[in-house]
């Protein structure tokens, strides 16, 4: 192939956007942008004490343009307009809008700017608890099973959960709403100058794990599904799909205004979009029965097998199995931890309380002082709190927590149960808290691991990337001993923004396969934690207690 061809991966997470300029012959990185979405820094459209997390379109159109012009700018006049070929995007998910007939996400048209209920609902958003409840006891009145694909279980954090929520509880936003449409599916609608609903390509990725679209059922359930668990939702399957599209395809080209907004050609190809851990395991190189674990704010864990290897099996408790979900040819398989980064941020954010609340109340110090001072005590404090829990010794009556701070997304997805930290005597302390949270989040990825394989879906390795991964080695370290299992971290720092600039490569027709793209333009590893033989027997010891602890918080009538 030709030299000088570039493609551009644009990954949006929780809390920011990233976009990487590549070359596609090498996939060496040219330049890279991230913008963290402002509105969502200033905690607006949210709840966290009702588990409502929204944001706006606002934030992710305006990271686009950033950070995509700025990888050109800092590409240095280097890359010539016509030289980028082609966009790929993903983005957290289930993350749904409500959209007029023409693909408008309601937030965008007058009336519902300040609108919550009219804005993207964050994959982590819990407010449709009693709706998911309501669609697994619903399923079970059918003598087809519409959830088998799904893991057997329907989470609050899912499509049809959040769209019946958003319909009961707001009536403006219920009779402007046409359609509601994932975040991954609407970028490249955006891109593309999309201007009517039924023309949107939607991803076969998020079809799948979050709206109970399958092959098996020929699409959707029907129509008389979802009126008979609600009349709300009446019409709605056909306003949505009934056909899907692998990443691998083109959305289309960009269009006029956006070539323009950007500094590039509507000759540039934009590619069906996808979820981050899907298109991430795809960047960190994933190999058949290697689960790939995106480790941020939680976790989303995904595994491939050739979909032979999976002809007449359902996996239960996990978030989806997916034809072509992840590389087309082969059966995707999610799953994953609702927290895993937030855990620590949670108790970063209690031990910063004095820090953020008292530190400008001084008498000693100036505002300037307290505002330098206050950025570095923050930043230490989770690098100290891993040195200092490393040096502790390890005793069986250690203290024990329970990683559900934000529910639990695997295995068995249930969003309703809570964290917990027990053992605790007036000898805790914080480096005390922390190994147990952070040993609760490594016992998590255990469960999951081990849901696999008693599902009969061997698990012959761990590839490790997003932020905890790459820059907490105490956590790593400590998963590779309760895994018992070597974990390679991916070495380039933007790992899901570079599977989605390889999924730009193929729909650019640069390489003919995922794989092949994966072959040419993967970056390989630069570390790999491997187990630690003492420690692993200390963990086996302790993982039965993190189970006893587990369940009896599930069946205690007070875990809610």
């Amino acid at each position: 192939m030709k030299p000088n061809i570039y493609v551009i991966g644009v990954d949006y997470g929780s809390d920011s956007v990233r976009s990487v300029l590549v070359n596609a012959e090498n996939g060496e990185e040219i330049s890279s942008s991230v913008f963290n979405y402002p509105r969502w820094q200033k905690g607006l459209f949210c709840d966290p004490a009702i588990n409502q997390f929204r944001q706006h379109p606002l934030d992710y159109t305006e990271g686009l343009e950033h950070t995509i012009k700025d990888c050109l700018i800092k590409a240095g006049g280097k890359i010539a307009a016509d030289a980028v070929k082609a966009i790929a995007v993903d983005t957290t998910g289930s993350t749904p809008v409500a959209v007029n007939e023409a693909g408008v996400p309601l937030a965008l048209t007058p009336g519902f700017e300040e609108n919550p209920h009219a804005m993207f609902v964050l994959w982590k958003d819990h407010t449709a608890v009693k709706e998911a409840a309501q669609i697994n006891e619903h399923a079970l009145k059918y003598e087809i099973n519409y959830l088998d694909y799904e893991g057997g279980i329907y989470s609050s954090e899912w499509f049809w959960a959040k769209l019946l929520r958003t319909l009961r509880t707001d009536e403006k936003v219920r009779n402007a709403c046409y359609s509601w449409v994932e975040h991954c599916d609407w970028i490249p609608f955006l891109l593309t100058g999309g201007s009517d609903i039924k023309e949107m390509k939607r991803s076969r990725c998020a079809a799948g794990h979050k709206a109970l679209w399958a092959e098996e059922f020929n699409g959707l359930p029907p129509n008389e599904f979802f009126t008979e668990l609600d009349p709300l939702l009446d019409g709605y399957t056909s306003r949505l799909f009934k056909e899907t599209y692998t990443s691998d395809e083109p959305a289309g080209f960009l269009n006029k205004e956006w070539a323009d907004k950007l500094g590039l050609r509507t000759s540039v190809v934009v590619g069906v979009g996808a979820f981050d851990a899907h298109m991430g395991a795809v960047g960190g190189q994933i190999e058949p029965y290697h689960l790939s674990k995106v480790m941020g704010t939680s976790t989303c864990d995904i595994l491939v097998a050739p979909s032979a290897d999976m002809e007449g099996k359902l996996i239960k408790g996990i978030c989806g199995q997916v034809n072509g979900s992840v590389i087309p040819g082969m059966m995707g398989l999610e799953a994953g931890q609702s927290a895993f980064g937030d855990t620590y941020a949670w108790f970063k954010n209690i031990l910063g309380w004095p820090l953020k609340n008292l530190l400008h109340q001084s008498a000693v110090i100036d505002e300037a002082t307290a505002d330098a001072l206050l950025e570095e005590m923050l930043d230490k404090i989770i690098p100290e709190l891993s040195r200092q829990a490393a040096l502790l010794p390890k005793n069986d009556d250690d203290e024990l927590g329970i990683d559900w701070f934000n529910g639990r997304r695997t295995p068995d997805a249930n969003q309703e149960l809570k964290g917990a930290l027990s053992n605790l005597d007036l000898g805790t302390d914080a480096p005390r808290l922390f190994r147990a949270l952070a040993e609760a989040t490594c016992f998590g990825a255990k469960n999951i691991v081990d849901r696999f394989i008693s599902e009969g879906i061997p698990v012959k390795g761990i590839i490790g990337i997003g932020g905890v991964a790459k820059k907490s080695p105490y956590i790593m370290q400590m998963m590779a001993d309760v895994l018992n299992m070597p974990i390679r971290i991916h070495q380039f720092e933007h790992t899901c923004a570079l599977g989605a600039a390889m999924f730009a490569a193929v729909v650019g027709g640069i390489y003919p396969t995922v794989e092949e793209a994966m072959k040419r333009m993967g970056s390989g590893f630069d570390s790999e934690y491997f187990p630690d033989e003492k420690n692993v027997a200390y963990y086996a010891s302790r993982y039965p207690h993190y189970k006893s602890l587990g369940n009896y918080i599930e069946q205690s009538p007070n875990h809610e």
